[in-house]
């Protein structure tokens, strides 16, 4: 459980409360949770999945330095038929969920997770290739993450786009927004 609050005497009598009731332990400032480090300083916190990342690297067996720019190329079109079959499905659809969980605290690989994940009943070689060089770009971005800024405005932003009609197997549209407070993401979001 996380406790959070900018009163510490209100923290404290929650956790008197709570050890009343129930078995627990402080383990302190929060640092690492359900695999997300959280990173507190003067200017605010700052959430990543560096570790999880690492780790799925290991994984995949990406242990070389090479990494790209972009996470797919320019206006790639996925289809359900390009490439063969590949032979194990079960390995794609696990690092599609890994790279889904890896949305957390990566909203720039969101929209390309989505056009992968699409493929998970029937996975092709084309897709399983879109997911590696997803890995290689995350890689070569591995310490980005989320800011939540203590010294941030009380402006509220909100932005927006739609490609109508892009899909090229269902001719569906895709939308996608973002919300920041200041210049905190709050919340964002790529769907078809």
């Amino acid at each position: 459980m996380i406790i959070t609050r900018d009163d510490s005497v209100g923290i404290r009598f929650l956790q008197h409360f709570l050890s009343q009731h129930f078995e627990m332990k402080d383990l302190g400032t929060l640092s690492y949770f359900l695999r997300l480090e959280v990173t507190s300083s003067f200017n605010g916190y700052y959430l990543s999945q560096t570790k999880y990342a690492f780790d799925l690297f290991s994984k995949v067996g990406i242990t070389d330095n090479k990494t790209i720019s972009t996470p797919l190329e320019y206006n790639a079109k996925l289809t359900p038929l390009d490439g063969e079959p590949i032979s194990d499905a079960t390995r794609y659809r696990q690092l599609v969920s890994s790279l889904i969980y890896l949305t957390v605290t990566r909203p720039d690989i969101s929209h390309v997770v989505g056009m992968v994940s699409k493929f998970m009943d029937v996975p092709r070689s084309v897709h399983y290739v879109a997911v590696l060089q997803i890995l290689r770009y995350v890689k070569g971005r591995l310490y980005h993450g989320l800011h939540y800024s203590s010294r941030s405005s009380l402006e509220f932003h909100a932005y927006s786009d739609a490609n109508w009609t892009c899909d090229p197997t269902n001719r569906c549209s895709i939308t996608g927004f973002y919300f920041l407070h200041g210049t905190s993401l709050v919340s964002w979001r790529s769907k078809k």
